[in-house]
């Protein structure tokens, strides 16, 4: 990537998504009764035009300036995405939605649905802004895994192992959900002539992987903070992991963010390959 540019004056998007924060941040903790269901998309919303205008104002193009229809459908996009995670908490149980209970069915789902949307956005805008820093450039060459048939082949028996122990024994093994589907997904991606990280990680180049995982972890902490003071709000359920809290999060929680991003990576270049190109 180029060298990093000075900053100029904020794009029009992060002067809204900063209205967006300004608006709904007080209203999303200070309100009485249920907001948080109502409130959850226009905050993220917020957040996600904030950050793309700081990658705009660092790299001098972002998700929306390079493919606005492609950020418009990371949206849809994100929402079987991460309703892949929820069906696989129906069976390890790690968190539940307080709150969830005074709607009907058809509006938990349809708010649920309008709140999942914002997460591919969130974690990619980061990644990309994380991406932009110098030291993040600057990283040398590291280990290189090589993209061959053998590898392939273990990282897929590897990922159908850690996700069948996952759902079989969930109370002990419920974290390798967060490392399961991106083994499964890296080489099918591959055998479908998709991009898959091993592109990079042949060459040493760990910048991508860096980038998302870093970008997942500070969206993590925004989640979480913005989540303590809400209702409805999430609380968690992690045996052997209940302790140092940050916000509902138990501190070790917080490592399942760094794979997280991997897998979301992973599933976009599964169920849309001609997505838009992310700036890693």
């Amino acid at each position: 990537m180029d060298a990093v540019r000075p900053w100029p004056q904020l794009a029009p998007q992060g002067w809204l998504g900063l209205s967006l924060l300004t608006v709904c941040w007080p209203l999303n903790w200070t309100l009485p009764g249920l907001r948080t269901a109502y409130l959850f998309f226009p905050l993220w919303l917020g957040y996600i035009l904030v950050v793309d205008a700081l990658v705009k104002a660092r790299a001098g193009t972002s998700l929306w300036t390079r493919a606005r229809g492609g950020f418009l459908l990371l949206f849809l996009l994100s929402v079987p995405a991460w309703w892949l995670f929820e069906i696989i908490n129906w069976r390890t149980g790690n968190w539940e939605y307080l709150g969830a209970g005074t709607f009907t069915p058809l509006e938990y789902y349809a708010l649920c649905t309008l709140s999942f949307s914002t997460v591919m956005p969130a974690v990619f805008e980061t990644a990309e802004l994380v991406r932009t820093c110098h030291w993040v450039q600057a990283l040398p060459a590291g280990a290189r895994i090589p993209d061959t048939p053998r590898v392939n082949r273990g990282l897929l028996l590897a990922g159908l192992i850690m996700l069948a122990l996952t759902l079989l024994w969930p109370k002990w093994f419920y974290p390798l959900v967060w490392i399961s589907l991106v083994f499964i997904c890296e080489p099918t991606n591959r055998r479908l002539g998709r991009r898959h990280f091993l592109e990079w990680l042949q060459r040493g180049d760990w910048r991508p992987v860096i980038s998302l995982s870093l970008g997942a972890l500070t969206c993590g902490f925004f989640w979480e903070m913005w989540n303590y003071w809400s209702w409805p709000r999430w609380i968690y359920h992690t045996p052997g992991a209940q302790f140092l809290h940050i916000f509902e999060m138990p501190l070790l929680g917080y490592g399942g963010y760094l794979p997280f991003a991997l897998e979301l990576f992973a599933l976009k270049n599964l169920l849309w390959c001609r997505g838009p190109e992310l700036g890693f």
